[in-house]
């Protein structure tokens, strides 16, 4: 039988455990429904009580820690490919704000923004205001987490969410009638191994994707505003929809991105199994002194936090406005931004799918004449695009090889519309080492330069899986549609590159356009 004495007020909520004796004499505690119940022991081997629901700590740290990871693979993208020297940090609030600024202006570059990089400014911005300000310490107790802060993060997701799946229902014909995942695997702007294979399952397997994806793009987000327990039922679906994204493609680090937000629908009761006993010991500490009311007097410093969050909080709605009736529109626009520094954006992604893949094949030669039917055309092999068709498709998210990107998009436009591969042309006839360090294989190095270079234009698709042309090792099958842009030699480029002031000279004269 219990005595009085075995009851024990367990931390803020006034939640209850219970210990009984069973007949073999051991102790068994129960406790009352607690979501993400933790119950590690500590260094001195005593059982740490549960974390009670509806404090942040835990989630700011695995928040910023994100956010910090997410940051990271974006500067290294941009340092190894934009050619830019920049510094990485992400120790406190100030160091946090400078990587937003110098972030802003990097991708305000031309041909390099993509959608999901507003969304870093954005998510970036967010990460601002849920930095503890002047401490290192991981749980500052002067700087408690801000409930608001955590509210823009899940209206972040809600809105990226929404704005997908409304994009393609207003889109494409095959999001409405279930055939998209029949195309997607292959015409995807950068395949992984797994895309070869996922393209080959059944026709219902497609129709079922298409559909799960619509539930969990148009419904799902919903359940943030349906208390603690659906929202973290958000967290959980939206996190494993971008994982199976990340495995079934290269989408840079969108959908490592995309996971940021939705980690904020998890409290600090549901993410304690992802720390040790000393970070758990700190929360329970934290809940007992604020359920005793023995919290900290509000310093200055606390009063202009808060005041600052409910500006945050005001700001991110009124800025929501514009982007709230685009969602609403019939004439929805996707991955676009309404206000000068990105704060708030609207987003969207494969509103439209392609339903052929074709590739820029880039070939090179050391004939004096590019019409005569003996000269050789070799192949320059990009980083991670399709190119050769014995080459395996490559995995490299969350990393982002832009140049692979922007072929892609190419691909299904013309050289006129794309006048940046005429640039990359002429950085080839030089042997630019900048260009051919974005290039996998180069098949003059080592020798003279390529007198012409010319753009071929090709059909791709995926070989069957246990078929003669998979047996020979190939990936890929291809077929030749045309030139893409005609055979162009530096000599013929300079009044091309000179009508639009580009450095042709300097290509001439050092081999650097």
């Amino acid at each position: 039988m219990a005595s009085t004495g075995d009851s024990a007020a367990d931390g803020a909520g006034g939640g209850v455990r219970r210990r009984r004796v069973e007949p073999s004499g051991t102790e068994t505690t129960s406790a009352g429904d607690k979501d993400g119940v933790d119950r590690a022991e500590d260094t001195e081997g005593k059982k740490l009580r549960a974390l009670q629901p509806g404090t942040y700590w835990l989630t700011r740290v695995v928040l910023l820690r994100a956010v910090a990871f997410i940051y990271f693979v974006a500067f290294a993208i941009a340092y190894n490919q934009n050619k830019q020297l920049i510094g990485i940090g992400m120790a406190n609030m100030v160091i946090m704000a400078t990587l937003w600024v110098l972030y802003h202006s990097l991708v305000n570059l031309p041909d390099l923004s993509a959608g999901w990089e507003s969304q870093l400014l954005e998510t970036g911005f967010l990460a601002i205001f849920l930095c503890p300000v002047l401490s290192l310490s991981q749980m500052p107790r002067r700087c408690p987490p801000s409930l608001i802060c955590m509210w823009t993060f899940r209206w972040l997701i809600v809105r990226i969410m929404l704005g997908a799946g409304l994009i393609k229902i207003r889109g494409d014909k095959c999001w409405r009638d279930l055939t998209c995942m029949d195309f997607h695997y292959e015409t995807q702007p950068v395949p992984n191994p797994m895309s070869y294979y996922l393209h080959r399952t059944p026709w219902w397997f497609h129709r079922f994707e298409t559909l799960a994806n619509h539930c969990i793009e148009l419904i799902v987000p919903f359940f943030t505003f349906m208390g603690r327990r659906m929202c973290m039922v958000n967290g959980v679906l939206q996190i494993l929809f971008q994982v199976v994204l990340i495995i079934s493609g290269n989408l840079s680090f969108l959908n490592w991105l995309t996971i940021v937000p939705s980690l904020a629908c998890f409290d600090d009761a549901s993410l304690a199994f992802l720390f040790g006993s000393r970070a758990k010991k700190t929360v329970l500490e934290i809940q007992e002194e604020a359920a005793t009311g023995r919290t900290l007097q509000p310093s200055k410093g606390m009063l202009i936090r808060r005041v600052v969050n409910v500006s945050l909080g005001i700001l991110i709605g009124f800025l929501s406005v514009p982007v709230v009736t685009n969602l609403l529109s019939s004439r929805q626009v996707m991955n676009t931004s309404f206000d000068p520094l990105r704060i708030v954006n609207t987003y969207g992604a494969f509103g439209s799918i392609t339903k052929e893949r074709t590739e820029v094949i880039i070939q090179g030669t050391l004939a004096s004449d590019p019409k005569d039917p003996g000269a050789v055309w070799e192949e320059y092999q990009f980083l991670c695009k399709p190119g050769d068709i014995y080459r395996r498709p490559c995995v490299i998210s969350p990393y982002h090889y832009r140049l692979d990107w922007l072929m892609w998009f190419a691909a299904f436009q013309t050289y006129e519309q794309n006048e940046w591969v005429i640039h990359i042309a002429g950085r080839l006839l030089s042997n630019d080492s900048t260009v051919l360090s974005l290039m996998d294989h180069n098949p003059f190095q080592g020798r003279a330069t390529p007198r012409w270079v010319r753009g071929e234009h090709y059909i791709y698709r995926f070989s069957r899986p246990g078929s003669s042309s998979a047996a020979q090792g190939k990936w890929w099958l291809r077929k030749r549609i045309g030139p893409y842009f005609p055979p162009v030699d530096l000599e013929g480029l300079r009044g091309y590159f000179q009508s639009r002031d580009w450095s042709i000279l300097d290509s001439f004269q050092g081999h650097s356009i």
